[in-house]
């Protein structure tokens, strides 16, 4: 019935960070991801936790625009994954002249959420596309 992406890009976190913290809500309903998050001890599980918020509010607001009835209970996480996103390049002085490296990563953090009836609609696709 309703599926909702949510992205993040940029943020200041490194990507395993941010997948060891992606890797506890992939699949869970969005309700018991929220809760997961906000108990995680890792840094990466704040902007996770808005982001998860954001794609509920997202399925809302579709749900509205295509005037059907969303329970938020229905919606789980279908897809969630952790791109690398840019790099910074500093510098730090050391002794005798030198110069020392510093990366400081970004990430690009992507959300889906969906019902349980649009997951088998996309399952069913890839499917038959498979098939092909």
């Amino acid at each position: 019935m309703v599926e909702s992406i949510a992205r993040v890009k940029h943020i200041r976190v490194t990507a395993t960070k941010a997948r060891r913290v992606v890797n506890l809500i992939r699949g869970k309903q969005a309700v018991e991801a929220l809760a997961i998050l906000k108990f995680a001890p890792q840094g990466a599980s704040e902007p996770v936790y808005k982001l998860v918020a954001s794609a509920m509010a997202n399925a809302r607001v579709k749900a509205d625009a295509a005037n059907t009835f969303l329970d938020e209970q229905d919606l789980f996480v279908s897809e969630a994954f952790v791109d690398e996103g840019t790099t910074l390049k500093r510098f730090q002085p050391r002794a005798q002249g030198r110069a020392f490296q510093i990366l400081k990563r970004t990430s690009h953090i992507t959300i889906v959420l969906s019902t349980p009836d649009e997951a088998d609609a996309a399952k069913a696709t890839t499917a038959k596309a498979g098939k092909k």
